[in-house]
């Protein structure tokens, strides 16, 4: 079985940063996207960044500028930086990935929260 495991989440002021990550673990042959969601009370969960297994990157245009979303295919890790943080950032983050192992499973980690206020 694949287990995404995320860190990273916490309370952070206006303005500042956090780095998210997020491990896949298990057996594993390869791993296509990779992306990081996010749900914040009341609302629809939405895709905040992804990165396929080339690199090529897209973001959500209310993160763009402000965070980048990188990957380590050594570690099956992938990352968040947030730099900049707005209150409206605030929300549980979830960490996706599609995942090949002896099938091809879309496999989600269990949420990090982040938590933007003064």
């Amino acid at each position: 079985q694949v287990q995404l495991v995320e860190s990273g989440g916490g309370l952070v002021q206006p303005g500042g940063s956090l780095r998210l990550s997020c491990a896949a673990s298990g057996i594993i042959f390869s791993i296509n996207g990779m992306g990081w969601y996010r749900q914040a009370p009341g609302k629809e969960r939405e895709l905040v960044a992804a990165v396929n297994s080339d690199g090529r990157t897209n973001y959500a245009d209310s993160v763009k500028g402000r965070f980048t979303i990188s990957r380590d295919n050594a570690k099956n890790t992938v990352y968040l930086e947030m730099n900049s943080l707005k209150p409206e950032d605030t929300a549980v983050y979830y960490c996706n990935a599609d995942v090949r192992s002896f099938t091809r499973t879309d496999y989600w980690g269990k949420g990090t929260l982040v938590t933007v206020s003064s």
